[in-house]
């Protein structure tokens, strides 16, 4: 495992030549500086909001999809995992309408791609946070491709956009890839590692260090994971909202969405 130290590229309302074939060539790509300080702190803030209410209410899925549970530093219930916070948050819903998010649907060209609001999970936020009684620390080792498969169509290219709202060195753990296998081969795509299970580090991954209003962009058939904390508690903690950008049919979810059969074996098996 080794950190690379990607180039500051820094998202416009139009991508570069040479961002497009960094893309191309590795599959993801990391944005610096995309949102300020005082941004991060109102999207944090919203989504302990929007934590508080889903809590109160005592909800465990929103459009079918199964939220996440576990345990903070004292102790108290919180969730990992939420998803769709868009549509529960307006400064959320706006974020989606800035024309750079919209710049990056041109890494799927030649397709035509749309934001996913509504579709899939929608806007989640991962957070990560290392205690006794986390059940969501790590994630083992993953393609978001596979999806396609349990929908009953075939694997269309998809983004997946992850906005950074903690500073995570790469000693902290996080995002870790396998550069350049977005262009494998369904074989590999498949079964070339253990969905999910497989936690091991790979001597061919790499990381990044990401601070606190990056924006990071993978190819979903690119084999990635999240590496755990070596720490506990606050120190612990990553906060990752990640967002959708996908081509195929349209296939809004709402209140009364089925529960997606790989929702319900990845639960099984992460930890």
């Amino acid at each position: 495992m080794k950190k690379i130290n990607c180039p500051d590229f820094v998202l416009g309302e139009k991508l570069t030549q040479e961002q497009l074939d960094y893309f191309d060539k590795n599959g993801v790509i990391i944005f610096r500086n995309f949102i300020p300080h005082e941004k991060v702190q109102l999207f944090i803030s919203e989504t302990q909001r929007i934590e508080k209410q889903w809590l109160e209410e005592g909800r465990e899925k929103v459009n079918g999809v199964p939220l996440k549970f576990g345990k903070d530093q004292n102790g108290n219930k919180m969730i990992q995992r939420m998803c769709f916070l868009s549509l529960y948050s307006d400064p959320l819903h706006q974020l989606l309408q800035d024309p750079r998010i919209s710049a990056l649907i041109g890494f799927l060209q030649p397709y035509e791609g749309r934001i996913a609001e509504n579709e899939k999970d929608g806007l989640i936020l991962n957070n990560y946070v290392r205690m006794p009684d986390s059940a969501f620390t790590q994630m083992g080792w993953h393609t978001d491709s596979p999806r396609d498969l349990f929908l009953g169509q075939k694997i269309m290219p998809m983004l997946n956009v992850g906005i950074h709202l903690d500073n995570c060195p790469f000693e902290n753990g996080g995002l870790r890839v396998l550069a350049g296998t977005h262009k494998q081969n369904m074989l590999k795509l498949l079964f070339g590692k253990k969905y999910f299970i497989d936690n091991n580090p790979d001597e061919r991954e790499v990381g990044f260090d990401v601070n606190a209003g990056d924006l990071t962009v993978h190819d979903g058939r690119l084999w990635h994971r999240a590496q755990q904390s070596p720490h506990y508690g606050e120190a612990s903690r990553r906060r990752v909202m990640y967002l959708p950008i996908i081509t195929g049919k349209y296939m809004p979810k709402h209140e009364n969405s089925k529960t997606p059969f790989y929702h319900r074996f990845a639960s099984k098996v992460q930890n």
